[in-house]
């Protein structure tokens, strides 16, 4: 009578569990050989008892692995797997291999490479000592003018550099104008007061403005309780704004950075008290509202164009101009493909391969 795999296996289990090594002392060495008996079940018996773990894990993962695989699905499986590849020996035949990106995606290859190609030529010139022109924006200029009524009239800044996190583009945006608006502040003799609604811009702003303060020759004019945090929450923080200018009465007010609800009712707050607003962001539903509220508006890219305006950083400019030529590339493409689609006496074969790329 044949016995099963799986009995072969328990009966092998058994004769190792009872050929496991015994430990003994032997008596006839008397009170030493006791000491040293027990000193050798100590150490010796802890690792046969971890050997014996060891074996018994693996019998049980085999015997687990030998009764998952020979289950009646499993072999219904390995039986109707193998009538179908039988039926149908083409599928046999059918192979796979490995690429290392998607021919799909070849558009937003070719896109980066020339973006990196033309980004580093612009950074290798700017590099040399040529200089780019650069469109003059009004808002950034009217910021000086800004900080100086401030300074005849004796009253400070009021800078709200947004309500977004400080990981947000928009926000780091706003610390780039920041710097140079606390160091013309500095130079004028003024002073500027940052309301921040997050712990992380709240230091941020102060190593900002304390570095601006010092490179403009007067440390001892910063101050650091002019660099406040006032709440985490949206409105609250709109509210501790609007106590500010109010009671400080400030003569300008610059709303740099990402905003969404508050923005109406800070612009009007500022409007009421008679102050000079510089308002700019890259959202576009509150663009209307600090258009109509504010002096002076930076419209969506404007405002990242703010800083390299500002800092004339050969690496920002040479990113500014990049993104000028790709925008400029791809208006190129959209004007191509609308002329392919308009006139059905084109080729239709060049509309299909520019359908492809893009």
């Amino acid at each position: 009578m044949k016995t099963s795999g799986r009995a072969r296996l328990t009966k092998a289990a058994d004769a190792l569990w009872h050929s496991r090594p015994r430990l003994c002392w032997d008596p006839s060495l008397g009170a030493q050989g006791r000491s040293r008996g027990r000193l050798c079940d100590k150490f010796t018996l802890r690792r046969h008892r971890r050997g014996r773990l060891c074996r018994s894990l693996i019998l049980f993962g085999v015997l687990s692995v030998f009764s998952l695989s020979r289950t009646p699905s499993a072999c219904a499986g390995e039986a109707r797997a193998q009538a179908e590849n039988e039926a149908t020996p083409a599928a046999a035949a059918v192979e796979t291999k490995a690429s290392f990106f998607k021919t799909e995606n070849k558009s937003v290859l070719v896109a980066i490479g020339v973006f990196a190609c033309v980004f580093f030529g612009f950074l290798v010139q700017s590099k040399r000592g040529k200089s780019f022109y650069l469109r003059k924006i009004a808002g950034i200029a009217a910021i000086e003018e800004a900080v100086g009524r401030a300074t005849e009239m004796g009253r400070p800044v009021v800078y709200v550099p947004g309500i977004n996190e400080i990981e947000d583009i928009q926000t780091l945006a706003s610390m780039a104008v920041l710097g140079h608006v606390s160091r013309m502040v500095a130079d004028y003799d003024s002073s500027i007061i940052v309301p921040t609604r997050s712990p992380i811009v709240l230091s941020v702003c102060e190593e900002t403005v304390k570095q601006s303060f010092a490179a403009a020759g007067r440390p001892d004019a910063y101050r650091p309780d002019n660099i406040r945090y006032l709440s985490g929450e949206q409105f609250a923080y709109t509210a501790g704004v609007d106590g500010i200018i109010m009671r400080e009465r400030p003569a300008a007010n610059i709303y740099l950075g990402g905003f969404f609800a508050e923005s109406l009712i800070l612009a009007e707050t500022g409007f009421s008290s008679g102050a000079i607003q510089v308002a700019g962001t890259a959202s576009i539903p509150q663009l209307p509202f600090f258009i109509t509220a504010c002096d002076y508006t930076l419209i969506a890219e404007e405002f990242y164009a703010a800083s390299a305006y500002l800092s004339r950083d050969p690496k920002v400019i040479s990113a500014i101009k990049t993104s000028d030529c790709l925008k400029v590339g791809i208006l190129a493409a959209l004007i191509v493909g609308l002329v392919l689609a308009s006139f059905p006496r084109i080729n239709p074969l060049w509309l299909a391969v520019f359908q492809g790329w893009f």
